[in-house]
């Protein structure tokens, strides 16, 4: 038993650094894809970058200065070489008039999108496993048809329109909670942090949590359909001991698979909302990179996000043989 259990492990082992080799191969590469869309794409701007930092007033001479000492009259492959010989040395270049790092922004919005993704993926979370749960023991009944309703409703509500509703309900009419306004630290006032991501992450969580209702209620019901629920029950175990410990652990596979592909689009969707409720985190650095072509800004914090998403996934990853330790192939 005792070299049966050690093998178990020794696969465990094996199987999550088999996962974590093949993300930190493909990490580069997708680096790599992500600069030259990024780049190549902002190259083709019509807004002149020189004119974007100097102003429209700016003379000529002024303007070809500028555009000689940050290499804008050299060719795009010799800019993107330039970038990427910087981002190796962990420079991800400077934008603006008094050349800011692009890395200090970055660093002060990331948490915030951070958090905010976070907050909606709680929201999410929590929402979907009380309400997957209680659909599926009360299959086919009238609690499953209203949530079944709820969820859908949930699913077809995008969450950019979810965010102007509740800002015209709660912030515009009733005044319960602000729509923008500047965002205080959560270990400075955690109130005031929760009243200002509120909005933001209920808008960025609820039709995730549709999506998650679906898989659990699905995953829940398979479950108990299976034999070894039927002989706890016989056996005398409390059925709320059994769902606890059995059920729902293992209904739990398929709906942490189903996160780990949203988390990315959960952190897309909280740009959008940023820009939304104003808050200062990666969608309002993109949005102010574009409107002044700012081409490092936004590539630099396009290619954060990227990379965000690609290390989440790993942890996910990680998950996967956390909760279900039959999981040996990859």
């Amino acid at each position: 038993m005792t070299l049966t259990t050690q093998t178990e492990r020794g696969d465990d082992v094996n199987t999550l650094l088999r996962l974590i080799g093949r993300r930190l191969i493909a990490l580069p590469i997708m680096i790599i894809g992500v600069t030259i869309l990024v780049f190549f794409l902002m190259s083709l701007s019509p807004i002149d970058q020189a004119y974007s930092v100097l102003g429209e007033n700016a003379s000529e001479a002024q303007v070809q200065q500028y555009r000689v000492e940050h290499g804008l009259n050299d060719p795009v492959v010799v800019q993107y070489g330039r970038f990427m010989a910087g981002l190796v040395h962990g420079d991800l270049g400077t934008y603006g008039a008094n050349n800011a790092p692009v890395s200090s922004r970055i660093a002060s919005a990331l948490p915030v999108t951070l958090q905010l993704t976070f907050a909606g993926l709680i929201i999410a979370v929590v929402i979907a496993v009380v309400l997957g749960v209680i659909s599926a023991l009360h299959r086919d009944k009238w609690p499953d048809q209203i949530i079944r309703i709820f969820s859908i409703a949930c699913i077809a509500t995008p969450s950019f329109w979810l965010a102007v509703l509740l800002i015209l309900l709660f912030s515009s009419n009733l005044g319960i909670l602000p729509a923008s306004g500047r965002l205080i630290p959560f270990d400075h006032n955690p109130a005031a942090w929760l009243a200002r991501m509120a909005l933001p992450s209920f808008a960025l969580g609820v039709p995730l949590a549709g999506q998650l209702t679906r898989v659990i209620r699905t995953s829940m019901v398979e479950e108990l359909d299976k034999d070894y629920v039927r002989t706890a029950l016989g056996a005398g175990i409390p059925k709320r001991v059994v769902i606890a410990r059995n059920v729902l652990r293992n209904a739990l596979i398929t709906p942490v698979t189903v996160l780990g592909m949203r988390i990315g689009y959960l952190i897309g969707g909280a740009v959008v909302i940023e820009v939304i409720f104003n808050l200062p985190g990666m969608g309002m650095a993109i949005v102010s990179g574009i409107q002044s072509n700012y081409v490092m800004l936004v590539q630099g914090v396009v290619l954060v996000v990227a990379v965000t998403f690609i290390i989440i996934n790993i942890i996910v990853d990680m998950l996967y043989i956390l909760i279900d330790p039959r999981i040996r192939s990859v």
